[in-house]
């Protein structure tokens, strides 16, 4: 009875196991990219009055991984451990059952189950609040947008909790380096739609499209310009908390292929008609090429035909002139003169080359094969 009438008082505790030694709550879950922050919620609602004494928060990467602590808080002592040492600390108001955690500059080795137990004043339970951390990969710090195009710059602060930011700041440092100006800032106790500070050049262009329910402080930035390239500050505040995130902008002229529309290159669907035509096209070039290749080889025949009669008549020529030149007929003169003198030794033979044709050789009245070795005619002998 007593276990029952404690629920009732207690709607924040629905989900949890009672009357044991340990309250666990289900398990929340966090989403985190590699070097942003993380809060994890930690915060025991009660209509008793009772005092926090202790505070740790013990960290497990895997079922059956080995638990490390990560921070553990004692008589108002706060002390982080590990290689958690210089990254955590205790976030929440000890005096209002808080004892929330900040993890900064998170690692992927960060990825695991992050449980935290609240030990209260002359109470013998555990509250424990299981934390699931996803690591994601890191973000790109810079990006580049083209003139007249529309820039998205996210800042969300990961918490468990909601409605905690209070306000978000973004501010604008030229790449000169010049004095920094405001972009956007939002108030959320102003007014109950939150109050809006806009600043200078960028009035009229910059909205917040983040959910400031959930500590996103992200913005859209339309027409971006060329002297809006530089870098962008987000800052939001959550109570005592501060959390920042710098983007880089890079503004480029449009590429004049980029402007070119993607009807230019959808290809057009052929008609009937045309459809036709070419595949008759295709047909009657198949049935001429038999036809172009027999008269490309009678042509080539008949001029090898040509090439070797010319050849052949040359050959002829080349033939007929040699014999010309080294065919010859000796004919033998004797001529004694009177006017020499008589001498006991034989006159020289002179012999002079006169060339004939060979058809003049087997003629049967050829007039040199009637005359004799000495050169005189042969006598005809009577049968």
């Amino acid at each position: 009875m007593f276990c029952l009438w404690k629920l009732i008082l207690m709607p924040g505790l629905l989900g949890y196991f009672l009357c044991l030694n340990d309250l666990i709550v289900s398990s929340l879950e966090l989403k985190v990219h590699v070097g942003d922050s993380a809060l994890m919620g930690c915060v025991f609602h009660s209509p008793e009055e009772k005092r926090i004494t202790k505070v740790d928060w013990i960290f497990s990467s895997g079922e059956h991984a080995k638990d490390e602590y990560v921070l553990y808080y004692y008589a108002n002592l706060s002390v982080p451990v590990g290689r958690f040492q210089n990254r955590v600390r205790l976030a929440g108001d000890i005096s209002h059952n808080d004892g929330s955690l900040l993890l900064q500059n998170v690692e992927e080795a960060d990825q695991g189950i992050y449980t935290c137990e609240i030990r209260l004043e002359m109470e013998s339970h555990v509250f424990k609040t299981p934390v699931v951390l996803h690591v994601l990969p890191e973000e790109p710090k810079e990006f580049t947008v083209h003139v007249g195009d529309s820039a998205l710059m996210e800042c969300v602060f990961q918490s468990t909790e909601e409605n905690l930011m209070t306000k978000v700041d973004w501010m604008f440092s030229p790449e000169e380096r010049t004095k920094e100006e405001i972009v956007l800032r939002y108030y959320t106790k102003k007014l109950p739609g939150g109050y809006h500070q806009y600043g200078g050049r960028f009035r009229n262009r910059v909205n917040l499209v983040g959910n400031t329910a959930h500590s996103d402080g992200s913005i859209k930035l339309q027409g971006v310009k060329e002297s809006d390239r530089g870098s962008y500050t987000c800052s939001i505040h959550l109570g005592n908390l501060t959390f920042r995130k710098t983007i880089v902008l890079h503004v480029i002229q449009k590429d004049p292929q980029t402007l070119v529309t993607a009807v230019a290159f959808r290809p057009e669907i052929l008609g009937g008609n045309q459809l036709v035509t070419i595949v008759g096209i295709i047909c009657v070039t198949i049935l001429l090429l038999p036809v172009l290749i027999l008269i490309v080889k009678r042509t080539h025949r008949n001029k090898s035909s040509v090439t070797s009669t010319t050849l052949v008549k040359s050959l002829e020529d080349t033939r007929k002139a040699h014999a010309e030149n080294h065919v010859y007929s000796s004919i033998t003169t004797r001529e004694v003169l009177e006017e020499e003198k008589p001498s006991e030794k034989s006159e020289a033979t002179y012999m002079t080359m006169h060339p004939v044709w060979p058809s003049l050789r087997s003629a049967p009245n050829n007039p040199l094969d009637k005359m004799s070795a000495g050169g005189m005619p042969k006598p005809e002998q009577a049968f």
